[in-house]
């Protein structure tokens, strides 16, 4: 298994000289498997660079997975150029609550006023799958979705692969049950020896007292579920719009310490635009 990020941003894109190392797009990450099969995790903006190099690879089956349709997750999704070409199939999954359809939700979003081109002129072959909890496959891929703790709810999900397991938890408020969601000790058991953990880490302690029951967790209560869940390696995920690449250098500095100082050896890092993670 294959891991690509091509946006780790949380709730809007941004840019500017201070984003320069972790990037400014929102949620998109790539899995390619053993099998060559292609698994894009939700369609932020950085869905965007990932269609452009697609349609280089002439890639011609597509498989895009859902966590939730907030905004953040689903922006990119009109800007994906494989949409475009009548060549292509893609599979779209994921679960449509809290109402209608994924298609009905992406044609609201893509509908006047809010944007002039609609669902409707997509060229390519586009399969809907209602995806609400049980687990399915992709290729080589096995797949088990666990709700989030995320307000209008979510699904986080781990990829398991010939003996490796990828567990991805973004929006996921670990110290606040939403409605739908679980109790720590169920995302603890769920992320139990996963070779890779990337968990939402979108607050520091002091943002936390502002922004708590908004879906997102702190990153030290992010880093003691991979620490007490026994991961190999854990990525920091969904940065803060105004977290810039120092202050993100600082949180990952902060959590390195913490880990040695428990004499675990984690390997703990932030995501970044660009960044590939080979699980072999």
């Amino acid at each position: 298994m294959l891991i690509r990020c091509w946006g780790a941003r949380g709730s809007i894109p941004v840019c500017g000289p201070e984003y320069l190392k972790y990037g400014g797009d929102t949620t998109c990450i790539e899995i390619r498997t053993m099998t060559n099969d292609i698994i894009i995790v939700d369609a932020g903006s950085g869905i965007r660079k990932l269609g452009e190099q697609l349609l280089t690879e002439k890639r011609n089956e597509l498989n895009i997975l859902f966590t939730h349709l907030h905004m953040d997750h689903i922006l990119g999704f009109p800007f994906f150029k494989p949409l475009y070409d009548k060549g292509k199939h893609i599979n779209v999954f994921g679960c449509s609550f809290p109402r209608d359809s994924i298609k009905e939700i992406l044609s609201t979003a893509m509908s006047s006023p809010f944007f002039p081109v609609s669902l409707d002129d997509f060229k390519a072959e586009i399969s809907f799958h209602s995806v609400c909890g049980d687990a399915f496959s992709i290729g080589s891929v096995d797949i088990t979705p666990i709700f989030l703790s995320h307000p209008n709810r979510g699904f986080g999900y781990k990829f398991f692969e010939n003996g490796q397991s990828f567990v991805f938890l973004t929006d996921n408020e670990l110290t606040y049950k939403h409605p739908g969601g679980l109790e720590y000790r169920d995302y603890l058991s769920f992320s139990e020896k996963a070779d890779l953990l990337i968990h939402d880490a979108e607050f520091t302690e002091a943002e936390y007292k502002q922004t708590r029951k908004w879906g997102h967790s702190v990153y030290n209560v992010a880093l003691q579920l991979a620490l007490e869940a026994g991961v190999k390696r854990f990525g920091l995920f969904h940065h803060n719009q105004d977290r810039t690449d120092a202050a993100l250098d600082d949180i990952v500095r902060d959590c390195r310490q913490i880990i040695k100082s428990g004499k675990s050896t984690l390997d703990c890092f932030a995501l970044r635009q660009g960044m590939e993670i080979d699980l072999k």
